[in-house]
């Protein structure tokens, strides 16, 4: 079965960096396409960033190019998220997720997040 850890996500002042991990299984990794998103309080789920099989490929939100950096080791089956210069407005459930390998259709497995809270 698939399942997706995220880990490494807590509390930070502005400014501030972490990075997050998922650890996957259940799946062969590196033949797909996985995703960050976010939720914060309050709103619905909003899309951060997406890498390639290999790693070779990656897109961001306009809000966080330039911050965050997605990168993944398939040989540890493990998807990472490094952020800086983080702002309150990062406060937010962070998922990662897999894609599904059909066009058109979304993430079909997801992890149960973890929060990153950013405060001063």
């Amino acid at each position: 079965q698939v399942q997706l850890v995220e880990s490494g996500g807590g509390l930070v002042q502005p400014g501030g960096s972490l990075r997050l991990s998922c650890a996957a299984s259940g799946f062969t990794f590196s033949s797909y396409w996985m995703y960050w998103v976010r939720q914060a309080p309050g709103k619905g789920l909003e899309w951060v960033s997406s890498i390639k099989e290999g790693g070779e490929i990656t897109y961001y939100a306009d809000s966080v190019k330039g911050r965050f950096t997605i990168s993944r080791d398939n040989a540890k089956n493990t998807l990472y998220m490094h952020m800086n210069s983080l702002t309150s407005e990062d406060t937010a459930v962070y998922y990662c997720a897999k894609d599904t390998g059909v066009p058109g259709v979304s993430a079909d497995y997801w992890g149960q997040g973890t929060q990153v809270t950013v405060s001063s």
